[in-house]
């Protein structure tokens, strides 16, 4: 670093001009009068012992009299230093701090953020990916698809469910085609009309982006589980359930394993109501404690909000309000549901379907 850069880090360290100077100066000089350092500084001689006394406030330089004249000597620079490093850790974390704020602006307790730029969105819906255990549902276009691919390959690689639609016009339909799912998604579905970047994590973190406009571009960041569970219900009924499938990595009709309380009961509903019982292992938390269950048993009976049809089968709208199994396990029964219904013992994760040979041909 040359004298000039050294003088311009002094200045924005705090140090006035005059008072870097006369630093530089004593620090070169090692010992020298008053006189001499204005002579040298082109500093005032009226001015040089008022610089010198900040200085000295300041711990860079120690006066003292010396032959009737005012002297200057530098300070052991360790103080200086130490002042300076903290100084720049300070412009450091503030720094941070100005990105954080413009990026992430927080309101209502760190429960929801307001972002401005859609990378922001996806760089948090990452971070919560990664820690994801059970399930993914995400809504993206084909190019954001190429944007959170990685992202999804690692979560199904680690046993996560994901439950992806992509969303086109329809003019770019035939996209779609030349797309592969396999190994970044448990099943997809195809959207024909454009939608908000949405991604739901283990149903408590929520991830939202309009990019409508480009001049009206935000962001949502959710972590609350009541509020994640209405964006379940945008992504089940506008972005999931009335759209075709175009990849599932299980064979139709032989999905045994379910996220989804509810998903589960509209498949087996025609079977449990015309008197099958399907044994079926289910994991998830007791309601009262939160202590991780895991139940072996028999799934006998479906509660639901609504009465089934005719055939024995249950519509999404049927099972809004309640959609339960109940599993009768080790001599007792258990009500197993999903987030928003009210009758469960436990609250399922996962539902796997065991034994198919005994119940699988009522499905067809």
């Amino acid at each position: 670093m040359d004298e000039d850069e050294l003088r311009d880090g002094l200045q924005e360290a705090g140090l006035s001009q005059y008072e870097a100077d006369a630093y530089l100066a004593v620090l070169e000089r090692g010992t020298a009068p008053a006189v001499k350092i204005a002579e040298q500084t082109s500093i005032p001689k009226s001015r040089i012992y008022d610089v010198l006394e900040d200085l000295e406030q300041d711990d860079y330089v120690e006066t003292f009299e010396q032959d009737s004249a005012l002297s200057a000597r530098p300070r052991d620079p360790a103080e200086v230093m130490s002042n300076l490093q903290r100084r720049a850790n300070r412009l450091v974390t503030t720094a941070e701090a100005i990105e954080d704020r413009w990026e992430r602006p927080e309101i209502s307790g760190h429960k929801i953020s307001i972002v401005k730029r859609f990378d922001s969105v996806v760089e948090q819906f990452r971070v919560a990916a990664a820690d994801a255990t059970n399930r993914i549902q995400i809504a993206v276009s084909p190019s954001q698809f190429k944007a959170v691919r990685p992202t999804l390959a690692d979560a199904v690689d680690r046993g996560v469910f994901v439950k992806l639609c992509v969303t086109t016009g329809l003019e770019d339909l035939h996209v779609v085609d030349d797309m592969s799912f396999e190994d970044v998604a448990t099943e997809v579905r195809h959207r024909t009309l454009p939608a908000p970047f949405t991604a739901l994590v283990d149903r408590s973190h929520t991830f939202f982006s309009s990019q409508s406009h480009p001049t009206d571009q935000y962001g949502i960041i959710i972590d609350d589980l009541t509020l994640t569970y209405v964006f379940h219900w945008y992504f089940q009924g506008a972005l999931w359930g009335t759209w075709p499938h175009v990849y599932d990595s299980v064979a139709e009709g032989a999905k045994l394993e379910y996220v989804d309380v509810r998903e589960c009961v509209q498949d087996i509903a025609p079977i449990i109501n015309d008197g099958t019982t399907i044994p079926a292992t289910v994991r998830g938390f007791d309601v009262q404690t939160g202590e991780d269950v895991t139940l072996s048993g028999e799934i006998t009976e479906i509660i639901s909000a609504a009465p089934p049809n005719d055939d024995g089968s249950l519509t999404l709208t049927q099972l809004a309000g309640q959609a339960t199994i109940v599993l009768e396990s080790d001599e007792r029964e258990y009500g197993v549901g999903g987030r928003g219904s009210t009758l469960e013992d436990v609250e399922a994760t996962r539902v796997v379907l065991d034994e198919p040979d005994s119940w699988t041909e009522g499905m067809n």
